[in-house]
C-alpha cells in the first residue's frame, strides 16, 4: 500500500489501493496514484506565478484587468457587434498556449524536438441546458513533421497528466483532442 510521507494511506477516489469490491483489488490508475500524492503533498508545493486580476461588469461591458498592467480587456457577449473578447475566447487562448508548452516539456521527455509550428486550435463551446450553463472544449492540435503515433502520444500525455488547464476541467467539461 503506497503512503503519504506522514504515513497514512493514499486515497484517491474514495478507494485506497488496497479497497476490494466483489473480492477483487481495486487499483488506482496511474494517473489517479500522481494525483493523490501531487495532492497529499500541496502542503510542500509552491506556488511559481499567481495571476490577479479586478473584473467588473461581467460578461456584457465589463473589463478586466491585471495587477502588473499586462491584461487590460474589455468584455462584450459573443454575436454582438461590438469591442471586446469574452470570457470562453480567454479560456481558448489560455489553455492553448499551455497546452502547446507542456507538449514540449513531455516531447522533451520523449527525447522528441516539438515542431516550432506547433499549435493548438482551441474550441470553446458556452452550453446551457435550462438554467445550467457549462462549457465543451476541442483541441485540434498539429504537430506538423512528427508520425501521428508520436504526435498523438504527446497529446495525450499532455491532456492526460502535464497541462494545468486539462488538469482542472478534468471530469468538469467534455473534452474532445483532435491531432490534425
Amino acid at each position: 500500500m503506497r503512503t503519504q510521507a506522514n504515513g497514512d494511506p493514499v486515497v484517491a477516489a474514495g478507494f485506497d489501493r488496497c479497497s476490494e469490491k466483489n473480492g477483487e483489488e481495486l487499483r488506482m490508475t496511474t494517473f489517479q496514484e500522481n494525483n493523490t500524492v501531487a495532492i497529499s503533498s500541496q502542503e510542500d508545493t509552491k506556488a511559481r506565478y499567481t495571476a490577479k486580476t479586478h473584473t467588473s461588469g461581467g460578461r456584457r461591458g465589463g473589463v478586466s484587468r491585471s495587477d502588473d498592467g499586462r491584461l487590460d480587456v474589455k468584455f462584450s457577449a459573443p454575436g454582438v457587434p461590438r469591442t471586446g473578447t469574452n470570457p470562453e475566447q480567454l479560456f481558448a487562448a489560455g489553455w492553448s498556449a499551455c497546452f502547446i508548452s507542456a507538449m514540449g516539456h513531455v516531447a522533451n521527455k520523449m527525447n522528441v524536438k516539438l515542431p516550432a509550428d506547433a499549435a493548438v486550435d482551441a474550441e470553446i463551446d458556452l452550453c446551457n441546458s435550462g438554467d445550467v450553463y457549462f462549457l465543451r472544449a476541442r483541441l485540434n492540435v498539429s504537430l506538423p513533421g512528427l508520425e501521428r503515433k508520436v504526435a498523438q502520444a504527446i497529446v495525450d500525455a499532455t491532456h492526460g497528466v502535464t497541462c494545468a488547464y486539462s488538469n482542472a476541467t478534468r471530469g468538469n467539461i467534455d473534452v474532445t483532442l483532435n491531432v490534425v
